[in-house]
């Protein structure tokens, strides 16, 4: 336990040094860490009109982190695939988060539910975010470092496969376990549920029983598609650390 301890803090020393140097030499740096026990493998995805980062995914070992450069005025969304099996030529699948089957999503999204983390620079201010909109797949955190303004934490540290209710639930293949939890949007396609129709402003569309228990288990998250005042953080001038399973 010592010798885990010890080096997860080396690898944070180790990221906050490369933080502090990236930030003075270039661009908005995102520092990506796997805290998870397994393996995870980042989508990355812009909006339109921006470019697409890293071939659109990676494999990041347990453990593990990557440092990604982020081009000035950026704007996209970074999540996590978990259980990837791919062979030579980048085909396969995953278990949470696949997009298309392929190794390099190459802008391409994933397939909900998944955790996502959402970042937009401009040249004043920041915005990020992680939001369950989409629903969830693992844990997921954003911290900046070095920028001015709130700068808050911005993530969903909880396992929300433990508590998912049942009419949510996606499960392996064996049916053993829990592997990710849907938005009540995904599983019941309801307006009411997906800010649709005549629930399409925020005035009209508002929590439900379902976002709530995201809410109450990740109060620094999106849980429905209004979700603004608690859930969008801003920062000028950062670096960005983003963890997989941050509770580990």
């Amino acid at each position: 336990m010592e010798t885990m301890q010890l080096h997860t803090i080396f690898i944070f020393i180790f990221i906050f040094f490369n933080l502090l140097h990236f930030h003075s030499v270039t661009a908005t740096t995102i520092v990506l860490i796997n805290k998870c026990t397994h393996p995870v493998w980042p989508g990355v995805q812009p909006t339109s009109g921006h470019p697409v980062l890293v071939r659109g995914g990676f494999k990041l070992p347990p453990r593990k982190s990557y440092t990604l450069p982020l081009s000035p005025s950026w704007s996209g969304r970074l999540w996590g695939r978990v259980g990837c099996t791919f062979n030579s030529f980048g085909r396969g699948n995953c278990a949470t988060g696949d997009c298309g089957g392929l190794l390099f999503c190459n802008g391409t999204g994933g397939t909900p539910p998944a955790t996502l983390a959402e970042i937009t620079l401009t040249a004043n201010q920041d915005f990020y975010d992680v939001s369950l909109v989409d629903g969830y797949n693992l844990p997921i955190s954003i911290i900046p470092f070095k920028g001015k303004g709130k700068c808050t934490y911005a993530g969903c540290v909880s396992d929300l496969n433990m508590m998912c209710p049942v009419g949510l639930q996606v499960r392996s293949r064996d049916r053993r376990r829990v592997v990710a939890c849907k938005s009540a949007c995904l599983a019941f396609k309801a307006p009411r549920f997906c800010c649709t129709g005549k629930y399409g402003k925020p005035q009209t569309c508002k929590p439900t029983a379902y976002s709530r228990i995201f809410k109450v288990a990740c109060p620094r998250a999106y849980s429905y598609a209004y979700d603004d005042a608690t859930s969008v953080s801003t920062c000028t001038g950062a670096n960005y650390l983003l963890t997989f399973c941050p509770h580990r």
